[in-house]
């Protein structure tokens, strides 16, 4: 019985994930668990398990390859099993399977059906993933040789990628390529039989008709293509984190019916607490940051009414607060969440705030934390950003946008004085928070800002 290894949604909003990594290689035993490869998906890196026993026979996707939530990437079986037609099911070489002689021992059989554990997805209400399912096959002894599966190796001293082979035709006067490739093409209505080749044994990839497109129909030699990437422009792909920003943005920054509050705080004392606690010691330390995020959730418990989702034929408000903290990674943004933030103490807030931006950087955080957020708060000032507006993320009904501090001359009891200030604007969802409704919240959070011994009680 073999195990079809697909790509599964290993987060609540994935569509599209790109594989990274194979941690395993054709002929090795699996063993359900084992993890096969490393996964980008919209948020972090994670690892892609196999859902059954036996030997990995034939891996279908490449590195480096993007592919939608349910596309087949690899097969399990055992030793002697015939998937041939698993494999062409995918597009792939049937002849690709792992060799018999390097296969696990047939004892690895795969068991009968394992239960799946329930996606983050399924918590949330959303349809996961197909698991990776079984296929009964009749035995057959695996060809011998090098898996064409495999990439292709590079060229000795230079380290540059061979050209591309012409195309190949599959038996019956098929072209082979792999299903993405195919779409691609489809959708661009590009001939395949003007595509030449780079997968193996002359196979279209996605690459393949990525450069068709570039060149306006017809591939371009390696050699055309690095005078160009290195001349005029140079094309970035597009990763899954930047893919799901852009769609998420383009869904708030339209539909979404925004509008913005701004109100600039005396964060003099608030600055004077902090120094106080630093001196207490390192795990006392606190930010700005922590500052507000703590403010936020305490304003939060006050105000109901902000902390809820619009969810198109209702709005639903929440009785428990998980704030969202906006991190900038390498090639984006992602939001972990401090759940409960308004029973955490603000030294405690600092320490999670800490580990989560470091697990976000490292691309390490798991679904569980970056979903869930009732109100998110995001601060530019650490870069220098006196104010700014940040874009909501539904179906949360609003966000706090942190300015940096600076000392400015401000009249205090017909005196003027220097003193510590800092902007923070709301972007609120019409659909849920009114004018009134948002400028009460704010109020809250700038009393709390400005009387911090509030927040440490």
């Amino acid at each position: 019985m073999a195990t079809k290894v697909v790509m599964e949604a290993l987060s609540p909003t994935m569509e599209e994930g790109r594989l990274v990594k194979w941690l395993k290689n054709e002929g090795d035993a699996v063993k359900s668990g084992d993890v096969l490869a490393e996964v980008e998906t919209d948020k972090a890196v994670m690892e892609l398990v196999a859902r059954g026993d036996g030997v990995l026979r034939k891996r279908i996707a490449n590195e480096g390859d993007a592919a939608p939530v349910g596309t087949l990437l690899a097969v399990i079986g055992t030793a002697d099993e015939n998937v041939d037609s698993i494999v062409a099911s995918s597009g792939a070489p049937a002849a690709a399977t792992a060799p018999a002689a390097q296969a696990a021992p047939a004892e690895a059989s795969a068991p009968g059906e394992t239960s799946v554990p329930a996606s983050p997805a399924q918590s949330q209400g959303e349809t996961p993933a197909p698991p990776q399912e079984k296929s009964a096959s009749a035995p057959i002894v695996a060809s011998s040789g090098r898996a064409p599966g495999d990439a292709p190796r590079r060229a000795a001293g230079n380290g540059s990628r061979p050209s591309a082979p012409p195309p190949v035709a599959a038996a019956g006067g098929r072209q082979r390529s792999s299903p993405l490739a195919r779409r691609l093409a489809s959708d661009r209505g590009i001939p395949l039989g003007s595509i030449s080749g780079s997968g193996p044994g002359g196979r279209i990839v996605k690459r393949d008709v990525e450069t068709a497109v570039a060149s306006g129909g017809q591939s371009r030699s390696p050699a055309t293509a690095r005078a160009q990437l290195e001349g005029d422009y140079k094309d970035i792909p597009l990763t899954q984190i930047r893919k799901t920003i852009a769609k998420r943005l383009a869904e708030s920054n339209g539909p979404v019916p925004t509008f913005f509050l701004t109100v600039e705080l005396d964060v003099t004392r608030a600055s004077e607490l902090r120094e106080e606690l630093a001196s207490m010691g390192d795990q006392y330390k606190v930010s700005f940051n922590d500052i507000a995020i703590r403010a936020v959730a305490m304003a939060l418990a006050e105000h109901p009414e902000v902390n809820a989702h619009w969810l198109g034929d209702k709005i639903r408000q929440f009785n428990r607060i998980h704030v969202g903290m906006a991190v900038a990674v390498e090639d984006g943004l992602i939001t972990p969440v401090i759940f409960d933030a308004d029973r955490k103490r603000m030294w405690d807030i600092s320490a999670e705030a800490k580990t989560l931006a470091g697990k976000a950087r490292d691309r390490k955080l798991t679904p569980e934390q970056y979903t869930g957020s009732t109100f998110s708060v995001s601060n530019l000032g650490m870069f220098g950003i006196d104010q700014f507006t940040a874009i909501i993320n539904p179906p949360e009904a609003g966000i706090i946008a942190v300015g940096g501090v600076e000392e400015k001359p401000v009249v205090v009891e017909g005196t003027v004085v220097l003193r510590k200030r800092m902007r923070i604007t709301m972007s609120c969802d019409h659909r849920v928070i009114d004018g009134a409704t948002g400028a009460k919240f704010l109020q809250t959070v700038r009393r709390l800002i400005e009387n911090p011994v509030a927040l440490i009680v």
